[in-house]
């Protein structure tokens, strides 16, 4: 059974920083591309990281890229976002899918599994 599970959303200060993580359990990281999406309210699901599987390649949205750093533990079949100097609009609901592979990473309708997600709100 595949599982992807989100986890260390919360409150945090603007500027400051956080670090999500995605479990998987059921797929390899070596096999299947990790792509991390968000959902603001009455927003779409917007997607702006992955990582591939073969290489570990990633890619970024230019409304993250220099602030979020995206990065995976084979051994731990864990995959990261570390979000630094976050932003009021960074608020959303986190998501982690998989995919795979990273091409059309921004299209959630490639993916095949999602996790639960985790709430990130950012406010002063």
């Amino acid at each position: 059974q595949v599982r992807l599970v989100e986890s260390g959303g919360g409150l945090v200060q603007p500027g400051n920083s956080l670090r999500l993580s995605c479990v998987v359990t059921g797929l390899s990281l070596e096999r299947y591309a990790i792509g991390w999406f968000r959902q603001a309210p009455g927003k779409e699901r917007e997607g702006f990281s992955c990582i591939s599987s073969t290489d570990g390649r990633t890619y970024y949205k230019d409304s993250v890229k220099g602030r979020f750093t995206i990065s995976r533990d084979i051994v731990e079949n864990t995959v990261y976002l570390q979000m630094n100097n976050v932003k009021v609009d960074d608020t959303a609901v986190y998501y982690c899918g998989a995919n795979y592979g990273c091409g059309s990473y921004t299209r959630a309708n490639k993916y095949d599994y999602w996790g639960q997600g985790t709430q990130v709100t950012v406010s002063s």
